[in-house]
């Protein structure tokens, strides 16, 4: 199936795989709880059901530091929507006190750790441009 649309995780490539991982969730839930990505539920041939899941590829980038804030730069600059994580949400344990930590911070001083994009593949290759997929 082809899509319109790409969905891609950035995420900074100094971090720990469990940091990595966990980014990759939480970004991932805020597009798949606005988007409308997730598709039916899944049933094994016994009969048990499953949740259902995102209905299209989602592929992740590693990026520095500086990558990430012109990712961050690119995709403000074209108005896209997409959901953040910064380093200070690794000390929070729930979603009012993630949201405090990001409100606390002005733009220029987000600690951006990984974001999450779902826009039209012309926009995602022009905002990611210069990334490698994540090995």
């Amino acid at each position: 199936m082809e899509f319109d649309t790409k969905i891609v995780v950035i995420v900074r490539d100094d971090l720990a795989i469990w940091q990595k991982l966990n980014i990759t969730a939480f970004t991932v839930s805020g597009i798949a709880g606005t988007d409308k990505i997730v598709g039916e539920p899944y049933v094994d041939a016994s009969g048990n059901k499953y949740l259902p899941m995102s209905v299209q590829p989602i592929l992740v980038f590693a990026a520095s530091r500086d990558q990430i804030k012109e990712v961050y730069q690119r995709a403000k600059k074209r108005d896209m929507k997409f959901t953040i994580y910064t380093e200070e949400l690794f000390q929070t344990y729930n979603d009012a006190d993630n949201r405090a930590a990001v409100a606390s911070v002005k733009e220029e001083d987000l600690n951006l750790v990984g974001m999450a994009i779902r826009n039209t593949k012309r926009q995602i290759d022009t905002v990611v441009k210069g990334l490698r997929l994540h090995p």
